[in-house]
């Protein structure tokens, strides 16, 4: 659970959610996980397989609205996949109303984009969210369209929030550089454990041993990081003994051509490729 919400989710009326796959469906499990009514949340979601559908009927959950079903909820999530957006945005269209918050998690869907396929004025939020988001314990980058009033901004950080927090950026360029950070980020963080893995079978440890080292050192780094207020460079320096085994080896990654630039030119790279994505 995200220690930063407390008390039991009101979204102020109903939810519809539009795509519940793993991120639709990470969202809809912190709802309902947070308190919010499950009677007020509608997901259409053709492709949904049935075992997980009648996990939702049974949680109270209400599945496949038709327009008369539901008119003008207070939010409407977009989770389906970026290239089905072309679909999506007639959808959330017939079902929003003036007031509705349109909230978009499809990477490379701009607010323009998101705008064009709907009504004139509605408001929308674009986010980037992370896998994390799973297990409660993502980060999700936002930027909120200029018709997006503040309390329709707040409801859609609640929402958001029940996977893990929330940041704002005013400037929507700034959400590729979000998404090569954070919504990217996870995977690197994966690729750290492999190649942390395989650098200790090249030492001589048996290769099981090897995976649950680095598997474990960087499930329990990230906790300690997690719970200490003091910053990464802090935690660095602190298992860090003068001239000894970390020394010798943050002298290979802090190295001019080590961590940081290789860190620099992934991130930017990623970056560049949600700019080409967003078109």
């Amino acid at each position: 659970m995200n220690a930063h919400c407390s008390g039991p989710l009101d979204a102020g009326g109903p939810v519809l959610l539009i795509g519940a796959g793993k991120m639709g469906g990470a969202l809809l499990d912190g709802w309902l996980a947070r308190g919010l009514d499950p009677a007020s949340v509608f997901v259409v979601d053709p492709a949904l397989p049935e075992f997980t559908a009648e996990r939702w009927r049974r949680a109270g959950v209400r599945l496949g609205p038709q327009p008369g079903d539901l008119s003008g909820p207070a939010a409407i999530l977009l989770a389906v996949k970026p290239q089905a957006v072309e679909g999506a945005l007639p959808a959330a269209a017939t079902f929003a109303g003036p007031d509705t918050v349109v909230v978009s998690v499809l990477a490379g869907t701009t607010l323009a984009t998101l705008s064009a396929g709907l009504a004139d004025g509605q408001a929308v939020v674009r986010a980037m969210p992370n896998t994390p988001a799973a297990v409660g314990r993502g980060v999700t980058g936002c930027v909120a369209g200029g018709q997006t009033r503040p309390e329709q901004r707040d409801l859609a950080d609640r929402l958001l929030r029940a996977v893990g927090d929330v940041v704002w950026v005013e400037d929507e360029g700034l959400i590729d550089a979000v998404t090569g950070v954070s919504g990217s980020g996870p995977a690197y963080v994966f690729l750290l454990v492999e190649t942390l893995a395989r650098a200790g079978v090249a030492a001589g440890l048996p290769a099981e041993l090897a995976q649950t080292l680095a598997r474990k050192t960087v499930e329990g780094a990230g906790e300690l990081l997690a719970r200490s207020s003091e910053p990464p460079e802090i935690l660095r320096r602190n298992v860090t003994s003068p001239n000894g085994t970390t020394a010798a080896a943050l002298e290979v990654l802090m190295a001019e051509d080590g961590l940081a630039p290789l860190m620099e030119r992934a991130v930017a790279a990623a970056t560049r490729r949600s700019r080409e994505l967003a078109g």
